[in-house]
């Protein structure tokens, strides 16, 4: 695993004992999906994958298991999984480049139950031609359903990629009754 800037500030924190960086806090939430990894730094949500999620963040040393910081995530996720919350009211810090963070911002534009393809997206970006670019993006999303990213299909309407596994992607629009049958 490749660390990034802000892991790598905090592998040496945890060497040097340097309390200007947070040590990651962690918990695993149970869903009707299965466990959901949540991380963060104690103030806002920076992680959340599914069980089986092709890229599961391996657990570091200087991880601390806390699930206090991440109560009303839990809660917001139970009335989601309730149909009782479309839209989630969390403070996130997903690491990533600024392109990345501008589809991650437009995701969460995208109504619950709706759907779009990633063409659409890249327009609402303001480049119609990047949507391969604008499905990378999407697909290193490292926050699941708060950051919905299953809201994104393919132009012809087919359910394409999800770290999650396809199942979990149609289970999410058909909970959400984007997808009918």
């Amino acid at each position: 695993m490749t660390l990034g800037k802000r892991e790598l500030r905090q592998a040496v924190a945890a060497v040097t004992g340097d309390p200007q960086t947070p040590a990651t806090r962690y918990c695993i939430a149970p869903s009707p999906i299965g466990e959901l990894l949540l991380f963060g730094d104690g103030t806002a949500l920076q992680g959340l994958y599914m069980e089986s999620h092709e890229v599961w963040p391996q657990k570091q040393p200087d991880w601390i298991w806390d699930e206090a910081p991440f109560k009303t995530a839990i809660d917001q996720l139970h009335a989601y999984f309730e149909r009782r919350r479309t839209r989630f009211e969390l403070s996130l810090a997903p690491q990533g480049t600024l392109f990345q963070q501008r589809v991650w911002a437009a995701l969460q534009e995208i109504p619950f139950g709706v759907t779009i393809s990633y063409g659409e997206l890249a327009t609402r970006l303001g480049d119609p031609k990047a949507s391969r670019a604008v499905g990378l993006a999407n697909g290193r999303n490292p926050i699941s359903i708060i950051v919905p990213c299953h809201r994104v299909i393919g132009a012809n309407g087919n359910l394409t990629g999800y770290g999650g596994g396809l199942d979990r992607k149609e289970w999410l629009l058909r909970h959400e009754g984007a997808l009918l049958l």
